[in-house]
């Protein structure tokens, strides 16, 4: 693939969360965009969650094999500040710097884990009746985690003048509802968040958007949810689930100088399920 085709030549991208869905397929995308790609989960085993793979090292090589880029192994947890240093640290004695960050970690994830009751989503999920370590839970690792990422890369893209923040929200974040509440408060939290920290960085000349996927196929929405089978359809209707690429293509463009004037934005990828302003 010529240079032309591969728009992230030598940016340095570090994705939280990649180690299996969502955060795995735009890890694909971008080192095809010709990236170096730094993926990250909570552990060194984390792809083996929902049997989508074996470890984060075996998962790295797959992944530069596939793509034919450079990809390197990181873990950690996202809600704790030092562990984010390390992470970063890493990524920066191998590749000197971060010049992409994209937010993918999160999921309405209780205390317990993805190894408890339905792919870890806390019982009792509403405003009211979810237990306080799940909605912490939830809360961290959706919301905290975000900001303790951004705030580990944005002094050095700030002395830069350059660099791009991607946080990933969700439709859900753009609604109240009865069930999976606190998620949608999370990912509210989120989308507000990436505007305020774009207007901060909007001098150092940094752009920060959210991508807000709705329902989207991976391992993990076909465990958790109660699905429709005619939405599993991947073409013929925009009523229907996602795919992961969709998403995937849309985090891409956000990187590439085609979106070098985009920033503040919260960018539904749910087929016009959500068309309301906001």
């Amino acid at each position: 693939m010529s240079n032309e085709m591969k728009p992230l030549q030598n940016k340095v991208v570090w994705i939280t969360g990649s180690s299996r869905g969502l955060g795995k397929v735009m890890a694909m995308e971008l080192s095809r965009m010709g990236a170096k790609v730094a993926i990250h989960g909570s552990r060194p085993d984390s792809p083996t969650t929902f049997g989508e793979g074996g470890t984060m090292e075996e998962l790295a090589a797959a992944i530069a094999t596939a793509t034919e880029g450079e990809v390197l192994a990181t873990w950690g947890d996202v809600t704790i500040e030092e562990e984010m240093k390390r992470v970063a640290g890493k990524i920066r004695a191998n590749w000197q710097q971060i010049d992409i960050l994209v937010c993918c970690a999160g999921g309405d994830i209780g205390a317990g884990g993805t190894s408890v009751g339905q792919g870890g989503r806390p019982e009792d999920d509403d405003c009211l009746n979810i237990s306080l370590p799940d909605l912490q839970s939830v809360m961290d690792r959706n919301l905290l985690g975000t900001m303790i990422c951004c705030r580990e890369v944005a002094p050095e893209m700030m002395q830069r003048k350059q660099g791009r923040i991607i946080t990933i929200g969700s439709v859900a974040g753009c609604i109240g509802r009865p069930s999976g509440s606190i998620y949608s408060v999370a990912k509210a939290g989120v989308h507000a968040w990436t505007r305020c920290l774009a207007d901060q960085l909007r001098p150092h000349n940094i752009s920060v958007n959210c991508v807000a996927p709705g329902g989207t196929v991976t391992e993990r929405f076909k465990r958790i949810h109660e699905t429709e089978q005619e939405k599993f359809v991947t073409d013929g209707t925009l009523d229907r689930y996602g795919q992961p690429e969709e998403v995937a293509s849309v985090v891409g463009f956000l990187c590439t100088k085609a979106a070098k004037f985009v920033s503040g934005q919260v960018i539904r990828v749910d087929g016009g399920g959500q068309t309301f302003a906001g």
